[in-house]
């Protein structure tokens, strides 16, 4: 008996291999995989790494769903009708032959015009023609290779929703009217009493007025509001005192400003924002990061198979009602109530 191993998984092929271009495999879709490298010149993806693919399930009907235009425009990350972009997690990403034949999609099918992994998140960019190509087949052919995608009812609204860059742009502008107020105040820091007192006290002292507005008003924005909404309902937050803070020192500072006492304290106020903005946006990062996706959600699949009179049909699983009969395929899961005697 000849017990090898398969040349792309590594698992043994028992007594019964294919034997296909002089090498053994244990199945048809470690074979079509070898024959997809093959063809499209991609064989050194078995010499970074030996045995490197896995054996891929059964995937006859597993993605119809994916011809739902609802579920796929969940799904993309942006789309305009020519080109779309995707964003997919693979937990099967693990070695440097992984992203190397991932970030080579572009040889494999056409209509892919590229594809980025990010290996610390297990997930894969890939940007496509939708004339070309649809999220069905790029989904198919990267299972095929032994890289199924990860996809539940979470995936499609971490997807949806738009990335909110407004702490970004309030960073920016903290971060800018910090820096000039900073310059704005050097004069009165280093006491040049001539240059500062005769000739541009007031207009220094104004132009810091103006760039701190922005900054009290827009930037730190969510620390008034988050301060406001806890002290309507009754109950205190980090933000009250932040916001009292801030409040003191742009009505001290401009105070003043406009009765003429002093400089006012516009660039330590700006510059408060600016490094608790900065510690919110590492913190959010940080959250991003070491989330692990254990809702309830993300146990559900994006779409079911439903059962009709004549034919199968994918809707989302938000369209299942009670009474429908439903496909499960193999490795699918499902959750049923107990049943009481």
């Amino acid at each position: 008996m000849n017990f090898n191993n398969c040349y792309h998984c590594g698992l043994d092929c028992g007594s019964k291999p294919i034997l296909f271009d002089e090498k053994d495999f244990c199945c048809n879709g470690c074979q079509t995989v070898y024959e997809i490298l093959s063809a499209n010149d991609l064989n050194d993806y078995y010499d970074l790494n030996s045995t490197p693919g896995s054996i891929p399930p059964e995937l006859e009907g597993k993605y119809d769903y994916l011809d739902n235009k609802n579920i796929v425009d969940k799904l993309l990350s942006f789309n305009d009708g020519e080109r779309a972009v995707v964003e997919l997690h693979i937990p099967a990403i693990h070695c440097s032959s992984c992203i190397w034949v991932l970030e080579n999609l572009t040889k494999l099918a056409q209509g892919i015009t590229s594809s980025q992994v990010n290996f610390p998140k297990k997930t894969l960019r890939i940007t496509y023609k939708n004339k070309v190509t649809s999220l069905r087949s790029i989904v198919r052919l990267i299972s095929s290779i032994g890289y199924e995608p990860y996809l539940s009812l979470a995936t499609t609204e971490a997807a949806g929703n738009q990335v909110d860059k407004t702490l970004i742009y309030q960073i920016s502008v903290a971060a800018f009217s910090f820096g000039n107020i900073m310059l704005l105040s050097f004069p009165e820091y280093f006491e040049v009493d001539e240059f500062w007192l005769e000739r541009y006290k007031y207009l220094f002292r104004w132009l810091m007025f103006v760039m701190a507005v922005p900054v009290v008003f827009y930037s730190a924005r969510d620390y008034f509001v988050s301060a406001y909404k806890g002290l309507k309902h009754r109950y205190l937050t980090i933000d009250v005192p932040i916001a009292l803070g801030v409040s003191v020192l742009f009505l001290r500072s401009s105070i003043e400003i406009i009765l003429d006492i002093g400089t006012g304290f516009f660039d330590s106020l700006t510059g408060l924002i600016f490094f608790l903005l900065l510690g919110k946006f590492f913190q959010q990062k940080t959250y991003n990061f070491l989330s692990f996706e254990r809702d309830y959600k993300s146990y559900f699949p994006i779409a079911v198979t439903k059962i009709l009179a004549t034919e199968e049909k994918s809707i989302p699983v938000s369209e299942v009602v009670k009474g429908d009969r439903l496909l499960i395929r193999n490795q699918e899961l499902i959750n049923s109530p107990t049943v009481k005697p």
